[in-house]
């Protein structure tokens, strides 16, 4: 909090990364400029899921009617929680949760907002079997700093690996999406391929995150972003 205060005296906005929950929240309280929520821990990253909506609609001039598989570690990976959460928002939009039981989204996730939405969704193990059923897939790396130990970690960071193999059965116009860094998840023999959108997503975070900044710079003011 005594961060946030000094910090505030020297800025007109603050982006805060933070490894716990509600760090930005409670930085609300405290600031006299506002606060974008740069990530906080394994809660939300409000701004990449804004990177994310642009990308899907340039891609698919629309945001509700799709099929879009979230694949990798979703239990811990904030990026999936705030996009399910955002695209909930939309009409007709099937989400396809694939990844191990153990990374599964959270029941959260499930019971306050997948269930109260009324989207429909469902939870799979294998990306090979749906992979023919995706508008989008958005893959997510497996966060070594999320496990509470190594041998977790090593049991599970290959669990998923997209190669071109994988992308025989999937349809000519999918949309492969990933919210960067990547470790081994997706090969870079992908990267040639027309439906690979990661690095354009990445360039569309900028354009968003500029347009924010633009905005809270005309409406100053003590809120989060």
């Amino acid at each position: 909090e005594d961060t946030v205060r000094i910090v505030s005296n020297y800025a007109d906005i603050i982006a805060m990364r933070h490894p716990l929950e509600g760090a930005p929240r409670v930085a609300t309280k405290r600031t006299l400029v506002p606060i974008i929520n740069a990530g906080d821990g394994g809660h939300a990253h409000p701004t990449q899921t804004l990177a994310d909506l642009l990308t899907i609609y340039r891609e698919k001039g629309k945001l509700g009617d799709i099929t879009i598989g979230l694949c990798g570690d979703l239990k811990f990976g904030r990026t999936v929680h705030s996009l399910i959460k955002a695209m909930c928002r939309y009409k007709n939009v099937k989400f396809v949760l694939i990844a191990p039981k153990e990374l599964q989204v959270p029941d959260y996730i499930i019971s306050d907002v997948l269930i109260p939405s009324g989207a429909e969704y469902v939870q799979v193990e294998s990306l090979e079997d749906v992979m023919s059923t995706l508008d989008v897939l958005y893959m997510t790396r497996i966060q070594r700093e999320r496990f509470f130990s190594e041998e977790e970690y090593l049991k599970h960071k290959d669990a998923y690996i997209l190669d071109l193999k994988k992308l025989d059965n999937a349809k000519k116009d999918l949309t492969i999406m990933h919210p960067l860094p990547r470790v081994n998840e997706i090969s870079t023999d992908v990267d040639d391929d027309p439906r690979a959108k990661y690095f354009e997503q990445a360039l569309n975070g900028k354009y968003i995150r500029m347009a924010l900044i633009m905005t809270l710079l005309k409406w100053g003011g003590n809120l989060e972003y």
